[in-house]
């Protein structure tokens, strides 16, 4: 009997090349690229039929409100949400979860590890090559999918092996880093290369085994981040002083090229790490100029270029070979064949006091209970826009620096303002003097939406004192 095969989603990167929509407090897997749904959705739909059990998904603490909500959204239940302490690498994520699954499944069944920022067109080819590598999985194979290259490719790893598109899982003869353009010619030249996509099907006590073998410090660091891991809220804690003790490797460097057991399905379905925005404007569908476009935009005698803005209408003329990503607090302007020149970017923008919030977070912040967005700034006050969404509510909590004014937009508000509770319609208003006890909820069944203008000697969102709170953090 095959054993049974859990999806092990990655979702704790930070996907900088994709600035500035990708930051680090929502970065790319969490965004709507090209579509209505974020990365991480699309990730959780194509593992959401009776080959699989419910997913495992790992990921940053900072991210775990957004893992559940998004998963919420469609309504795709999960086994569980594992929360890294801090970032180790794709080794100890994987060791952790394949700990993780073998305590809750058994050591032979099989994880499906797939990055949750990847575009992936699930054709027939596709399941094809999945039901090959569970097959392979279970005779105790490490597998991994190799995207047969259609262009001479240098942002990739490739993989060296005689496997065939549509044939069985084949040994790796080797993994090749990342090679410069006329090496990459050569390889496409030759054949028998694939593109390393980072998806994988193994054991996970085959894993475990393997990785006590080659890799025993992040063998030992994920057994006890595991074993000594707590229960929060949905989420599953890791042990933060055993996990940090693992060094940060990826699972290429620590298992797979080391190991005997490495095998690779050759696929050759549609598919892009979406590691830059020259990657995003090849993924989606470009007009007859081979320009891609996603929200307000305008272009004239512009040519093979993308341009996306979430906020401003952008008109583009006369260009050609350029990306232009618009958000509302920072614009990137350049050649798209250059654009992977972005995260050179954003470490000058992070290495500067005057710009490193702009790489780490959107003016428009989301919370578990909806989110806010920056309007106006000034001294000695501040007016955001807050959304609670329906049945959501904030923490019971006060400030030592700061009154609040409430004015409801649309929908209505429940406020609790040191005991006494009011409720408020559009149009309607209320105070919060310095130091109250408050909290705002949504009894409605529509969005709530307001304008909070703040006064006060400190503004910064570190001076909220939380009393209750239905997420944890208190």
């Amino acid at each position: 009997m095959t054993p049974v095969t859990v999806p092990l989603i990655l979702a704790g990167g930070q996907g900088t090349r994709l600035w500035p929509m990708s930051r680090a407090a929502r970065p790319k897997q969490f965004l709507p690229l090209m579509g209505p749904t974020s990365l991480f959705q699309r990730t959780l739909e194509r593992v959401n039929n009776d080959r699989y059990a419910p997913a495992v998904v790992i990921t940053n603490s900072e991210y775990r409100f957004l893992v559940g909500e998004q998963a919420a959204e469609l309504g795709i239940p999960l086994t569980s949400v594992l929360l890294e302490p801090v970032a180790r690498n794709t080794a100890v994520a994987i060791a952790a979860s394949a700990a993780f699954v073998a305590s809750r499944f058994g050591a032979d069944a099989l994880l499906h590890v797939l990055p949750s920022d990847h575009e992936v067109d699930a054709d027939a080819g596709y399941w094809i090559a999945v039901d090959e590598a569970i097959r392979a999985a279970a005779t105790g194979q490490l597998v991994t999918f190799g995207i047969k290259p259609g262009h001479a490719e240098t942002g990739f790893g490739y993989i060296k092996s005689n496997a065939t598109v549509g044939g069985s899982a084949q040994r790796v003869e080797r993994f090749i880093e990342k090679p410069d353009a006329a090496r990459a010619t050569q390889m496409l030249d030759e054949g028998g290369y694939f593109w390393n996509s980072g998806m994988f099907m193994l054991g996970a006590g085959t894993f475990l085994n393997e990785a006590e073998r080659l890799a025993p410090e992040t063998h030992r660091a994920a057994q006890e981040s595991v074993r000594a891991a707590r229960e929060d809220l949905d989420f599953v804690r890791l042990e933060e002083a055993s996990f940090a003790q693992a060094p940060n490797i990826s699972v290429d460097y620590a298992i797979f090229e080391k190991t005997d057991r490495a095998a690779v399905v050759a696929v050759e379905f549609p598919w892009s790490d979406l590691g830059s925005w020259d990657a995003v404007w090849k993924s989606g569908n470009g007009d007859e100029a081979g320009n891609v476009v996603q929200g307000a935009v305008t272009l004239s005698d512009v040519s093979s270029s993308l341009v996306i803005s979430d906020h401003a209408h952008v008109a583009v003329h006369g260009l050609e070979d350029v990306a232009v990503i618009a958000t509302n607090d920072a614009i990137f302007v350049g050649r798209l064949s250059e654009a992977q020149k972005v995260g050179e970017m954003v470490k000058r923008l992070r290495a500067d006091k005057a710009t490193t919030t702009l790489t780490e977070i959107h003016r428009t912040a989301y919370r578990p209970w909806g989110g806010y967005a920056s309007v106006l700034n000034g001294d000695r006050f501040q007016v955001k826009r807050l959304f609670v969404k329906p049945g959501k509510k904030l923490s019971l909590q006060k400030h030592h620096h700061r009154a609040e004014h409430w004015v409801v937009v649309r929908g209505t508000a429940e406020v609790t303002v040191d005991g006494v509770n009011t409720i408020l319609s559009e149009n309607q208003s209320i105070y919060l003097p310095l130091g109250c006890t408050h909290r705002l909820a949504n009894p409605g069944k529509i969005e709530l939406e307001l304008i909070e203008v703040q006064t006060g000697s400190y503004l910064g969102e570190d001076d909220i004192i939380r009393i209750e709170d239905e997420f944890g953090r208190a």
